[in-house]
């Protein structure tokens, strides 16, 4: 076959998009792990995955009719190692009387696992308080329930990190007095600080900004120098633009710095940050103002000065949100997120390279 003139130059560039839109779908692999045909209700959400010792990934998320129901549940699933299939969901918290939100898991270096996660004591989240349950099994067990911050109104959704002295920093955040529509000014991150050696939970100063900040999540770049990125607080509508908002430890995550907003858009919703095995620090995030989409992927290889490395990983008309980070011993970069209104739980899987397209 031949092509000549314009006809010729227009076959080539859609062969060539073809192509790179080929290229592209095997870079980031996603699939669709939970929808609402699992029978813990329709609604999941978040999502928190974590690489367990043994190398099998375990999944978490509060599942139920609806986010404010009576019937929420923490229920967590593995995909083990060799396999492709995740194990059908499991409840592993659950309150008597009481509904849960927002569950973590996570393994310490010890190798206990820990799922921390949310309980709610009355209509709204700013009854809330943190709880913990910890396994020495890889997760196919687990302790009674203890309480690891008693404040009314504190709420955990990110990865805790070891910090270079051995204590173990849980990302928080307090919010109380409002409505289930909105997040307020006083609405503010801070830290939970946990000693191995006796036990014990010590908070920090919180973190306030202009219009309110929560969730956040942290990365340790030198023994005293932590940075934190923030979902930003305001209420829901449109007309009130904001920014993730930026925090800092300069003492080795004892005290925080005043919350400053960044160049990266914020719908109010979570984000989530990491540092990579190289060094490079990776926001996944919303970038946008408004909408809950498209979910982006951001590198920066210089420490958090500049973010050069971004790209979409999930763009459309529903909602790509609440994503959870982490990099597995092979390298791999997995982000679990909600979508569909919060009925879906997807699973991407990259290299580094996918977003820099640096080999």
């Amino acid at each position: 076959m031949q092509c000549r003139g314009w006809r010729c130059g227009v076959f080539v560039l859609a062969l060539a998009a073809l192509v790179a839109n080929a290229a592209l779908a095997e870079e980031i692999a996603i699939e669709r792990v939970f929808g609402p045909e699992v029978p813990t209700g329709k609604y999941k959400h978040p999502a928190s995955i974590n690489q367990l010792a043994n190398g099998d990934l375990y999944l978490v998320y509060y599942g139920g009719e609806g986010e404010y129901e009576g019937d929420t549940a923490v229920y967590g699933s593995r995909l083990a190692v060799g396999s492709k299939q995740w194990t059908p969901p499991v409840k592993v918290a659950d309150t008597p009387h009481r509904s849960e939100g927002n569950g973590v898991i996570w393994q310490a270096p010890d190798g206990k696992v820990w799922l921390f996660y949310v309980v709610r004591y009355g209509d709204t989240w700013s009854t809330s308080r943190i709880q913990a349950k910890i396994s020495s099994d890889g997760a196919q067990t687990w302790s009674d329930p203890m309480v690891v911050a008693w404040e009314e109104g504190t709420m955990v959704r990110s990865h805790p990190i070891v910090l270079a002295d051995g204590d173990y920093l849980l990302p928080v955040y307090h919010e109380t007095g409002h409505d289930t529509e909105k997040v307020g000014s006083d609405t503010a991150s801070l830290f939970l600080r946990y000693s191995p050696k006796d036990h014990t939970w010590t908070p920090t100063n919180k973190i306030h900004s202009r219009i309110g900040n929560l969730q956040p999540s942290v990365v340790q770049l030198t023994p005293e120098h932590l940075i934190a990125y923030c979902r930003r607080g305001g209420d829901y509508e449109p007309t009130t633009r904001g920014w993730i908002v930026r925090s800092e430890s300069r003492d080795g995550g004892r005290t925080w710095s005043p919350g400053v907003e960044t160049k990266f858009p914020n719908p109010n919703a979570a984000c989530d940050f990491i540092k990579l095995q190289n060094g490079h620090l990776l926001l996944v995030y919303n970038n946008s103002q408004v909408d809950r989409t498209p979910l982006t992927v951001a590198i920066s290889t210089d420490n958090d000065q500049s973010y050069p490395y971004q790209r979409d990983i999930a763009t459309g008309d529903f909602d790509y949100a609440y994503p959870s980070a982490i990099q597995t011993q092979d390298g791999k970069i997995h982000i679990v997120y909600t979508s569909h209104a919060r009925t879906v739980i997807n699973h991407a899987v990259f290299d580094e390279s996918a977003i820099t397209g640096k080999k």
